[in-house]
């Protein structure tokens, strides 16, 4: 008995989820990445002001690991974490800013025009303060730390939120973010980078070229890439740029367009379609064995480098190497001495009040400029709640407070991240939830009807 068709509506939710597919995708691991990231940054607080403080710090800053006796690579744990697993970090960060570059909000300038100029009035004023309380003193150099947006906890807060939040709220946060990471980015390589090695800073810039030649020559081995990758990496950690850098530039590197055409896959799918057609008591695919295996290598083919390394990388990202990075560099000793430290108070609101002055005036003058128009569902008061959220400042700025501070400095940076992000949860959040609409029950069904199987359907993938 044959299914019925679709409904005009069944159709056009359908066609909403493929759209939508990879944006749900990434938000649904990012949200369940955020819980594991905040679950592992309890336990670092945890053990940092427990009586295995001691036992905590050794573990992650004393205990050495060797590579190799050729390369004499010896390093404690929390160096393996911050400048190698954090590249893969980095690699990730450099594939969705391609992404977005080449397929997303960023590829319309007039749709890139909002969340650009949020996320410059996100990095400036927060920095300004900050720079502003410590000028002239020893903890100016972390004028840096506040300048960042945590996505992996915006989207958590958002998810907790639920259905209330409107969709173009959710994708300009998350342009927001990678905009914002471009930044931080560059911020390290030309802020945060200790004195220059030229050899190897040329021997960096000849891997990258040997990435790019065998992309022009159509090397499709995942083995060459990996050990560019890592020469690369190798490279600009001995030229004294710092190593996560090589990520970012590899990432941008990669691919995004497919290696073979929708119309070559579209083509296979018809012979298949043909023979079955031909052969309706087929129970079995037995005889189409060829076909099969050509609509496969052909569906694979149809993603990009990009879009492949990003689906396998990005839940190791979320689910590993961000809870690792929070385990080592979030265990700071919680004292309410620091609460009123210059250092933590510069950061504290940075995040705090930077942000969402910054995000929410930046914004505003370029919608009165005409240069960009506001989301649909997103008001200007939902707006600076949103901008509260960009407060929460996590994973990057810990790693440029490693960067930028030393010893006593760098707790008091890193509690004020935490201070301020804290507070910055408390503030957007209440916010949000004064000034979010009501959704309606029919509204919220249609809403559910639109994304839950996509969420359904790639919680496997993410975990």
């Amino acid at each position: 008995m044959s299914k019925p068709m679709p409904s005009p509506r069944q159709q056009h939710a359908r066609a909403l989820q493929l759209i939508l597919k990879p944006l749900v995708r990434f938000l649904h691991t990012e949200a369940s990445g955020g819980i594991i990231l905040l679950i592992c940054t309890v336990i670092a607080l945890a053990l940092a002001n427990s009586s295995y403080a001691d036992a905590y710090h050794h573990f992650w800053h004393h205990v050495p690991v060797h590579l190799g006796q050729e390369l004499s690579l010896e390093r404690p744990l929390e160096w393996w974490v911050n400048d190698c697993l954090m590249v893969l970090f980095f690699f990730v960060v450099g594939l969705e800013i391609k992404r977005e570059l080449v397929a997303g909000e960023l590829r319309d300038p007039r749709k890139a025009a909002l969340p650009a100029a949020a996320a410059l009035g996100g990095m400036i004023v927060p920095a300004l303060i900050y720079f502003s309380l410590q000028r002239g003193r020893p903890g100016e150099p972390g004028w840096g730390i506040p300048m960042a947006t945590d996505i992996a906890f915006v989207v958590g807060v958002l998810a907790l939120l639920g259905p209330r939040v409107p969709a173009g709220l959710k994708i300009l946060l998350l342009s927001l973010a990678i905009v914002d990471d471009l930044g931080a980015v560059l911020v390290i390589a030309l802020f945060y980078t200790s004195e220059l090695a030229p050899v190897w800073l040329a021997y960096a810039g000849g891997g990258l070229a040997l990435v790019l030649i065998c992309r022009l020559l159509g090397v499709r081995a995942l083995p060459v890439y990996v050990v560019l990758g890592v020469f690369v990496w190798y490279a600009t950690f001995q030229s004294g740029v710092h190593a996560t850098i090589a990520g970012v530039a590899l990432g941008l590197l990669t691919p995004s367009r497919q290696p073979v055409g929708k119309k070559a896959l579209l083509e296979v799918v018809d012979i298949v379609a043909h023979r079955l057609r031909a052969d309706p008591h087929h129970d079995d695919l037995d005889g189409l064995n060829d076909e099969v295996q050509a609509l496969v290598d052909h569906g694979l083919g149809t993603l990009s480098p990009l879009d492949r390394l990003q689906a396998a990388l990005h839940p190791w990202v979320a689910f590993v190497i961000m809870p690792l990075f929070a385990l080592a560099n979030a265990g700071v000793r919680i004292d309410p001495s620091k609460i009123t430290n210059e250092i933590a108070l510069a950061v504290a609101l940075g995040l705090l009040l930077g942000k969402p002055i910054g995000i929410f005036s930046f914004s505003w003058l370029a919608i009165r400029l005409n240069f960009a128009r506001l989301p649909s569902g997103v008001t200007r008061p939902i707006l600076f709640a949103a901008g509260c959220l960009g407060g929460i400042g996590f994973t990057m700025s810990l790693f440029i407070a490693a960067l930028a501070l030393k010893d006593d400095l760098l707790a008091a940076g890193k509690f004020g991240t935490l201070m301020g992000s804290i507070c910055s949860v408390a503030l957007g959040s209440t916010l949000l939830l004064c000034w979010l609409p009501r959704t309606s029950k029919s509204e919220e069904t249609s809403t559910e009807e639109a994304t839950e199987e996509p969420m359904l359907g790639e919680s496997g993938i993410s975990a």
